[in-house]
């Protein structure tokens, strides 16, 4: 039988491992919402900067016309179990305007450089202001690693 038994992490730990998932993970889901239709959620492809999340989608996207009427944001990494959340403000830069090495690195990551395609695309740029990380209901107590854009110690 396999031990079940969560053990509660310290808040050094739970951002060391965020931090680690950020870097390495591959999707995100992202969560906008308009003021006439509701929420939206997509999943996307992401990189992190170490400072922020960047991700791309179509010029035309929900996510897009949502995030122009309403920055906020939050991200979810996909593990229901490891959970890490993050609440931020989307800022838009067009696949012309988008600081190259952001771009680079998105494309390095993924082998796809929108840059390069027919269509118009938008760079969303999303520093946390606030982050989330858990395991399971006993970290529920201290769930919050970052408040105000500030990692908590």
């Amino acid at each position: 039988m396999q031990n079940t038994r969560i053990v509660r992490r310290a808040v050094a730990e739970r951002r060391r491992e965020t931090l680690n998932r950020l870097a390495t993970e591959r999707d995100v889901w992202v969560a906008t919402a308009h003021p006439d239709h509701g929420p939206h959620q997509v999943p996307l492809w992401f990189a992190w900067d170490g400072q922020a999340v960047w991700v791309c989608t179509s010029a035309t996207s929900a996510t897009v016309r949502n995030v122009r009427k309403d920055p906020r944001v939050r991200l979810s990494l996909p593990d229901t179990f490891d959970v890490v959340m993050l609440q931020g403000a989307a800022q838009c830069f067009t696949d012309q305007d988008v600081p190259t090495d952001a771009a680079d690195a998105f494309a390095g990551k993924f082998g796809w450089d929108p840059r390069t395609e027919d269509g118009p695309f938008v760079y969303l740029r999303v520093a946390p202001k606030m982050v989330r990380a858990w395991h399971g209901e006993p970290e529920l107590t201290g769930r919050v690693i970052m408040r105000d854009g500030a990692w908590l110690e």
